[in-house]
């Protein structure tokens, strides 16, 4: 019985920080975000995400998220990065990635997809999250990400000659990811 308690208890106690961080008040934001570290699991993360959106404590929000360390978050992030329904945030989301501890090496093709179809800030932070990306790789992803490219230059997406540079820079990353795993 007690561990149904205190499993109350934790959810209630972050449901009170979730408050805390959409009452906009510094203080009571960096108190919050602080015990979220130690009391919150990747349930808060939308949460935060949304409140970003609404312009509430964005930098406190993306420091938090840059710096989660537990394997749930990495999945948790990547759905929020891939929902339509915050596409007002991606690309904050998509920054956290880049500065996170955590390896997406995993994600690989799903940044490629991004950087491809998306505009051109997206495909920046995208770039720089995959030269970020420390592996190994799967040749399934690999194979996806060099799917995409090909897409990109056979298909209908948005072109510019500064976001064709930036996919020329991610091409060139894959193609040197697949001959490492070649060897």
């Amino acid at each position: 019985m007690s561990t149904v308690n205190s499993s109350k208890q934790r959810k209630l106690k972050i449901a009170n920080l979730l408050t805390d961080i959409q009452s906009g008040q510094a203080s009571k934001i960096t108190t919050a975000l602080d015990a979220l570290q130690v009391v919150g699991d990747e349930s808060v993360i939308e949460p935060l995400i949304l409140e970003m959106g609404k312009g509430n404590a964005t930098g406190e929000i993306l420091e938090f998220l840059s710096s989660l360390k537990n394997t749930p978050a990495k999945a948790k992030i990547m759905e929020c990065v891939l929902n339509p329904a915050l596409k007002a945030q991606q690309q904050l989301v998509l920054s956290s990635v880049w500065n996170s501890p955590l390896d997406y090496s995993e994600y690989l093709s799903t940044f490629v997809k991004l950087a491809v179809s998306e505009d051109f800030m997206t495909t920046l932070e995208c770039l720089t999250i995959i030269e970020n990306l420390e592996g190994p790789f799967e040749e399934q992803t690999v194979l996806e990400s060099q799917l995409f490219l090909k897409e990109y230059l056979d298909g209908e997406f948005s072109k510019t000659k500064e976001k064709n540079q930036l996919i020329s820079e991610i091409a060139i990353l894959i193609k040197d990811i697949d001959r490492n795993l070649q060897d």
